[in-house]
C-alpha cells in the first residue's frame, strides 16, 4: 500500500516507558506506520532545557527505544534515532531563529508555563525550544505531525516559522507541516489525580514484572467516598474503572459498572481483575522486550542506522536551505 506521506514525532528520553506513555503516544506511533513513512526521534537536546544532570541521558534513550521497538515500531520501515546524532538540526535551528520574532516565543503559553514552573532556570535554550522543535519537523520534510488538540498551537507556530522563512528567502524549500489530530489519552496515575508521571512516582512501567504490576495496581486510588466493602461505589469517579474500559472485556466492564454501584464487587476484586487483564495485554510486549534485550547491540544498531537514514534526508534539506539563503 502506498504511504500517504511522512510523519514526524519526538519524545524526550525518559527511560522505561509507563502506561501513560503507551496509551498517550506509543500505541499511536505503532498504528501510524500502516499509512505513513514515520520518523520517530528521541529528543535529547530538548531534554537539556530541564534536566539537572545528563548522567542517565544515554541509558534513558536506549531504554525508551527498547520499549518502542517492543511495542511494535518496525525499524526496517520507520526511522528511529536520537536527535543529537543528526547535527544538521542545530544549523537549521539557527537559520530559523533569524526569522522568528522574540515576542512570538515569549507569548507562547508553553513558555509562560515553564517560567512559572522554573523561574530560576530560564535560559536561551528554553526560549528557543519551539524553534528547535520546528527544525526537528521540517528538516525531514515531514508532511504530518500527530498532536492532541491542546498541542495544536505548537504546530501553528511551526507553520508560521516556515512561512516566514520561505517568504524571506523567496523559496518553497521548507514544507508547512499539517496537523493530524489524534486522541491522546491523559492517563491518571495510581493516585487517581495527577497525570501519570515518573517524577511523581505514580506510574506503572510497561516492563514491570507481573508481580510488580499487581502491587502497583493494588496501590491505585478508587472511589474516595467508598470507605467500606459494603458501601456502594461510583465507577464514574474511579480511575481503576477507567482503566477497565481500556483493558477489560465489554462483559466485565458492564458487570463492574453494575455491581460496584450496589457493593456487589469490592475495590480489591476490581483491582485484581484489572491487574490480570493488564498483565495479559502486556505479555507479548514483555516477551518481545526480553528477546530484544538479549541481543546486546540491537537497540544501538537500530539508533545508529536510524541516524544514518535521517541524516541523509537532513543533508539534502540543508543543501537546499543554504542555497535558498544564498550563503557564500
Amino acid at each position: 500500500m502506498a504511504k500517504k506521506g511522512r510523519v514526524f514525532s519526538g519524545a524526550r528520553p525518559t527511560g522505561r516507558q509507563h502506561l501513560g506513555n503507551y496509551l498517550g503516544a506509543i500505541q499511536n506511533y505503532v498504528a501510524l506506520q500502516e499509512q505513513y513513512d514515520c520518523v520517530y526521534c528521541i529528543v535529547d537536546v530538548h531534554a537539556l532545557t530541564t534536566v539537572e544532570t545528563t548522567e542517565d541521558l544515554k541509558s534513558n534513550a536506549l531504554e525508551m527505544a527498547l520499549d518502542w521497538l517492543a511495542a511494535g515500531i518496525r525499524p526496517q520501515e520507520s526511522i528511529v534515532f536520537v536527535q543529537s546524532h543528526v547535527p544538521e538540526v542545530m544549523e537549521l535551528h539557527m537559520y530559523l531563529s533569524m526569522v522568528t520574532p522574540l515576542g512570538k516565543l515569549t507569548d507562547l503559553p508553553t513558555f509562560k508555563e515553564k517560567i512559572r514552573q522554573q523561574p530560576e532556570n530560564v535560559k536561551y535554550g528554553l526560549v528557543g525550544y519551539p524553534v528547535l522543535m520546528t527544525a526537528d519537523i521540517v528538516l525531514y520534510k515531514s508532511d504530518i505531525v500527530p498532536v492532541g488538540i491542546d498541542q495544536a498551537p505548537h504546530l501553528e507556530f511551526a507553520r508560521e516559522v516556515v512561512r516566514s522563512f520561505n517568504h524571506r528567502y523567496n523559496t518553497k524549500v521548507l514544507i508547512e507541516p499539517q496537523v493530524k489530530h489524534t486522541e491522546i489519552l491523559k492517563v491518571a496515575g495510581i493516585d487517581g489525580r495527577e497525570k501519570m508521571s515518573k517524577s511523581l512516582n505514580n506510574h506503572i512501567e510497561l516492563a514491570s514484572t507481573p508481580e510488580e504490576t499487581i502491587q502497583r495496581v493494588k496501590d491505585m486510588v478508587t472511589d474516595p467516598a467508598r470507605l467500606r466493602r459494603t458501601d456502594p461505589g461510583n465507577p464514574d469517579v474511579c480511575n481503576v474503572f477507567t482503566m477497565h474500559k481500556i483493558f477489560s472485556s465489554a462483559q466485565e466492564i458492564g458487570m463492574i459498572n453494575t455491581e460496584c454501584r450496589k457493593a456487589g464487587i469490592g475495590c480489591v476484586d476490581c483491582k485484581m481483575l484489572f491487574a490480570a487483564n493488564l498483565n495479559k495485554h502486556l505479555e507479548p510486549f514483555r516477551a518481545k522486550r526480553a528477546d530484544i534485550a538479549s541481543q546486546p547491540s540491537f537497540v544501538q544498531d537500530v539508533l545508529d542506522d536510524g541516524a544514518r537514514r535521517a541524516r541523509a534526508i537532513a543533508q539534502q534539506t540543508m543543501t537546499e536551505v543554504r542555497e535558498a539563503i544564498a550563503l557564500p
